[in-house]
């Protein structure tokens, strides 16, 4: 009984004061909400918003995307120079992180896929579509795969990106920070001083060869159709002297069954006659081997010569281009998972199809230690630096070992520092990676590798570029072009599907079709996956 009445008290004392006690509950349900709120508020991060830094900005190097910020930064040599919030793939089209560089630019890009999207100032990334572009920003991931940035701002950054310019697309924050390794490539002053020389007269050089090629050529040419000329005349010329051959042997069995003086007569007159015309066809047949001899032997020099011609017109012409290339920012891309190691360097090459074209004759095993160890993602850049060092920074987006532990578990063979470290010059980068290159790398492309680790559905639901033969060159690496890589292109210039297609300036209204939009993208018939 006391119990129920100490239960029962506190009851009846609520009834008494309802309206009170109710006030208070609400009160403290507010400040609840409150407090909870701010604790939302603080643990959410603060949005990003568009900022210049408070300097004369240089020329952006790289550029870093930040998935769970949603903000891009540029960065010059000296530090962060633009920021500003993006927009990247939604759930299911997830904008893929990873390793990329701009291919190509488009001010006035329009989709292929989506009812003309209008897409401003378009920097591809991956030739299966996926672009920094400018475009509506709801303040969350809402794209099918781009990175979309403010209008204003993909507008300037437009015109001070240049193609190969590095685009790195990461999980979370990540910022390039000054380091230094020992294996880190070290310029040699005099090397940088001689290349201009050297590749001005290596290019000379290729034009001259290419020059006395082509005169070889024509004159092989020239002596193939005289030989062949010769060759039927001697051949004629042997016809007729079979032929008197022949009338003679014939005459002199004539002359051999002959019975009466008449007879023998006629017979040796014959004879005579084709004995005099056997000899005559011996001499015209005697003089044009003569004669031919000489040609032949000139001709078959010619032909020899034009080959040696081709051959070094060829060497001189990869010389040339070597020497060109020296001049050049360096990309190497090590990989774990297929224990090689990748060089290109853009050649400015503009292809026909959009885009230019990046030298990857350069491929070769390399050593890691532990190859069965995770090594994480690790981007070095040379920033700035003189004529014997370079100053080096970092990127790490996928954690493995720690940069510098990523550098000591990996032995650069020495025939390629060589070729590359003494004319590095700032833009060159080393990338070392658990990741292979990604199939999208290709011969217009710098190096291409995502996370696998990382959502890509806005990558790996786009039609991979198709694939096409193209020349090989030494020691297993790519040739002029790669052996392995793939284009994007058709040989007679049609488009593969993809929703970022070079040369279309189609002008159609400036729609977009985020998720959860009630009309879906109309997407061209059998091109039936996701594209921005």
């Amino acid at each position: 009984m006391a119990n129920r009445l100490t239960t029962a008290q506190p009851t009846v004392a609520t009834r008494r004061r309802g309206p009170p006690a109710v006030v208070t509950l609400a009160a403290m349900a507010a400040l609840t909400a409150l407090t909870a709120g701010a604790a939302a508020k603080q643990g959410r991060p603060a949005p990003t918003v568009e900022a210049t830094a408070p300097r004369e900005a240089g020329e952006p190097i790289m550029a870093i995307v930040s998935i769970k910020a949603q903000k891009v930064t540029f960065y010059d040599a000296d530090g962060w120079i633009y920021r500003a919030p993006v927009s990247s793939g939604t759930t299911g089209r997830e904008t893929p992180a990873g390793v990329f560089a701009l291919l190509e630019k488009d001010p006035d890009h329009h989709s292929s896929l989506y009812d003309d999207a209008w897409m401003p100032n378009m920097q591809r990334i991956t030739w299966n579509g996926i672009a920094l572009h400018g475009g509506p920003l709801p303040g969350y991931a809402a794209s099918h795969g781009c990175v979309r940035m403010p209008f204003d701002f993909a507008e300037k950054m437009f015109d001070k990106t240049r193609i190969g310019m590095r685009v790195i697309i990461a999980p979370d924050d990540a910022a390039p920070v000054d380091f230094s390794h020992p294996a880190l490539f070290v310029p040699k002053a005099e090397a940088l001083a001689a290349a201009p020389a050297r590749a001005e007269a290596a290019s000379r050089e290729a034009e001259a060869a290419a020059s006395a090629a082509d005169e070889a050529k024509k004159t092989a040419a020239t002596t193939a159709r005289e030989s062949t000329a010769l060759n039927a005349s001697l051949r004629k010329l042997e016809g007729l002297k079979n032929r008197a051959d022949a009338e003679l042997a014939y005459a002199d069995k004539v002359l051999a069954a002959a019975k009466t003086d008449e007879t023998k007569a006629k017979a040796e007159d014959v004879e005579q006659k084709a004995a005099a015309k056997a000899a005559e066809a011996g001499t015209q047949l005697d003089t044009a081997k003569a004669d031919a001899k000489s040609k032949l032997e000139a001709a078959a020099t010619a032909k020899d010569a034009a080959k040696a011609a081709t051959a070094k017109k060829a060497d001189t012409a990869k010389a040339a281009t070597e020497a060109k290339l020296a001049l050049e920012p360096v990309s190497v891309y090590i990989s774990r998972a297929t224990s090689r190691l990748y060089v290109r360097r853009n050649t400015h090459k503009a292809w026909a199809d959009g885009g230019e074209v990046f030298d990857s004759s350069i491929e070769v095993p390399v050593t890691i230690r532990d190859p069965d160890q995770p090594i994480g993602t690790h981007i070095f850049t040379a920033m700035a630096g003189n004529n014997t060092s370079l100053r080096w920074s970092v990127v790490t987006i996928d954690n493995g070992d720690d940069a510098k532990d990523a550098l000591d578990r990996i032995t650069i063979p020495q025939d390629v520092l060589d070729r590359i470290a003494p004319t590095a010059v700032p833009r060159s980068s080393i990338v070392i990676s658990d990741e292979p290159l990604s199939k999208e790398t290709n011969y217009r492309t710098e190096f291409v590798a995502v996370l696998s680790n990382q959502p890509q559905g806005g990558f790996i639901t786009r039609k991979p570029s198709a694939p096409v033969a193209v020349a090989s060159g030494d020691e297993g690496g790519g040739g002029f072009f790669g052996s392995f890589f793939q284009r994007s292109w058709d040989p007679q210039g049609n488009p593969q599907p993809g929703n970022l297609l070079p040369g279309n300036t189609r002008q159609r209204a400036q729609r977009y079709y985020p998720d959860g939009q009630s009309s879906p993208p109309r997407v061209q018939q059998g091109w039936g996956w996701p594209n921005q």
